[in-house]
């Protein structure tokens, strides 16, 4: 059963894909049989390796907790929300660029007003509205201000993917056997042991000015944090786990930025090629290079 993402994500790793899984440890699925992702995003490698491999206990974690509700309104709830997303997908389509507008800015104050709120009893109108808004919010991002609220501008897509109810009821199935946790990454600690893969995809650190992307969540992710994170590969590491971390590469802007190098100096570090915006100007869109971290 191949599953795909379900929202668009900075950052997202389809296109590393390929990458990633040579990155795979010997014996996946075998004696290799736990799975866990501390920064789960949009869910590409999770997905993989759930559609090929037969794990036996699966972890995954976000900070971001619109996002974990998102996963976990899928694993027990996905025909309520795809009725939900067709509500939204079939009015959006038949609107006018100026209705849309108007309904895309009403359903961003709507989202806003629940998130704010805490009524978990919205939980199911949130997820439907969080995927509604990220499918036609401007390159898929999600963005919060210093108040936490969501406020991205709408996107200009004609007929966007908002209810893709095949892949939902994919996604559902493969979750049912996962544990789904909104927290911080070191949590995550107790769940490994030597038999786990170990999957990391962090807020990636900037390489430009401009490309200084985190506010996924309303706490920041500097290098203060990425050298904890550091050592918390290490504590991973010590348990036995093998592990993968993705992050970007300094050197694409400053041959002499070490950082990465000397943080992860004990494991081994490949660049490899990908394309993303390195500019708030669309045209800057390019091949970067982009690290990727293990110990197996």
């Amino acid at each position: 059963m191949i599953a795909k993402p379900f929202i668009k994500w900075a950052g997202g790793k389809s296109q590393l894909l390929a990458d990633i899984q040579k990155k795979y440890p010997a014996g996946l699925g075998k004696s290799i049989n736990r799975y866990c992702e501390p920064f789960v995003g949009g869910g590409a490698v999770l997905f993989d390796v759930l559609s090929k491999y037969q794990m036996e206990d699966v972890l995954i974690n976000d900070v971001n907790r619109e996002l974990i509700n998102a996963y976990i309104q899928i694993k027990h709830h996905v025909d309520d929300l795809i009725d939900e997303l067709d509500i939204l997908q079939t009015a959006f389509w038949a609107m006018s660029t100026e209705e849309r507008k108007t309904f895309y800015y009403d359903k961003r104050d709507k989202f806003n007003c629940i998130k704010m709120n805490g009524d978990e009893r919205a939980n199911l109108e949130k997820a439907a509205l969080f995927i509604f808004l990220n499918r036609t919010c401007f390159n898929g991002l999600f963005r919060v201000n210093g108040k936490g609220l969501f406020n991205v501008p709408i996107g200009s897509y004609k007929r966007p993917a908002i209810c893709d109810a095949d892949n939902l009821k994919r996604v559902s199935c493969l979750l049912q056997n996962v544990t789904i946790k909104c927290g911080d990454y070191k949590e995550c600690l107790p769940f490994v042991n030597r038999n786990t893969f170990v999957y990391i995809d962090p807020p990636y650190r900037p390489i430009t000015q401009t490309s200084s992307f985190t506010a996924y969540a309303e706490t920041a992710f500097n290098d203060k944090e990425q050298i904890e994170l550091g050592e918390f590969v290490d504590n991973l590491h010590l348990v036995g786990a093998k592990i993968v971390v993705s992050n970007s590469d300094p050197k694409n802007t400053n041959q002499h930025d070490d950082f990465f190098d000397e943080l992860y100096s004990p494991y081994k570090i490949e660049r490899v090629s990908a394309k993303r915006m390195i500019n708030c100007n669309g045209d800057s869109r390019g091949k970067v290079s982009e690290l990727l971290i293990s110990n197996c």
